[in-house]
């Protein structure tokens, strides 16, 4: 399937900001399960992007501005094509062996309940331990993939709740069900990371900015997990950056002393007509 993508991002410093710096993972990468055709970022303030590689394969686009600044607005913006691979992911940029993804972090350390998540996800072999975890996280979790307001709004700045606490809460978006995935996989003993992207939906909301988990299964490699949807990524899925938690493949890390509000608005279009969401 072809996507086209358009990635718009609005951003309001208040007070006026004497100086930014971001970094933007917004450039995805081509592997087995898609070709990247065309891309580009465009900043529209008087910066320089400098490209680089991050320690996990993602690719990075930095700038920094000194100017005092109170809007900004970034666009990424390109074409795909991608394939369905049953969610397995081969040929993918990979710096570290798998084994690195057994490392939690503080979005994603394990506690009673995420260990008593795992222990409830049973099967014949590890992929359908995972299946089962993937529907588990699924069943005890409400997916909020639209808005709850100034309290997700403070929290996602922050790269999202940890996964128990999202998990005790028993409610969360995508970013959150795939931290609980990723920490109750490496508690069954799987290599996990989690993943942020695009999926291209049917109906009201046709696209989106979107957030998966994956993990490692010996003799097989890595395979992706959708809790939100309960499926393996399918060719509707543009996978864009990867790490051991959210904050690893945020699509913008900004630092600045003044407050950032931030707006994003998605476009994704299959060979149809152009089509809009909001996140």
């Amino acid at each position: 399937m072809r996507i086209k993508i358009r990635h718009e991002i609005l951003q309001s410093f208040t007070p006026p900001a004497k100086g930014v710096i971001e970094v933007l993972r917004l450039s995805p990468r081509g592997y087995e399960g898609q070709h990247v055709l065309d891309w580009r970022i465009d900043v529209e303030a008087d910066c320089r992007l400098r490209r680089s590689e991050d320690a996990f394969g993602n690719l990075a686009d930095a700038f920094s501005l000194q100017a005092p600044t109170q809007t900004l607005r970034i666009l990424a913006e390109g074409s795909v094509e991608t394939f369905d691979c049953a969610g397995v992911v081969r040929a993918a940029a990979e710096r570290f062996p798998h084994e690195l993804f057994l490392r939690d972090t503080e979005l994603t350390a394990p506690d009673a309940g995420l260990r008593a998540l795992a222990a409830q996800s049973s099967g014949a072999d590890m992929i359908a331990r995972l299946h089962a975890l993937m529907r588990r996280v699924r069943d005890h979790m409400k997916d909020e993939s639209e808005g709850e307001g100034e309290e997700k709004e403070k929290e996602s700045d922050q790269g999202g709740r940890s996964a128990g606490r999202a998990l005790a809460r028993g409610r969360g978006g995508p970013c959150d069900l795939a931290h609980v995935f990723v920490a109750a996989a490496r508690c069954l003993g799987a290599p996990a990371r989690f993943v942020s992207g695009y999926v291209l939906r049917d109906g009201a909301q046709t696209g989106a900015l979107h957030a998966w988990a994956e993990a490692h299964v010996t003799g097989v490699g890595w395979i992706g997990f959708d809790c939100a949807d309960v499926i393996c990524p399918t060719e509707r899925h543009v996978r864009v950056a990867c790490g051991l938690d959210r904050l690893d493949a945020a699509p913008v890390r900004a630092s600045s002393r003044s407050a950032i509000a931030q707006e994003a608005r998605v476009e994704l279009r299959p060979a149809g007509a152009l089509r809009q969401s909001q996140q």
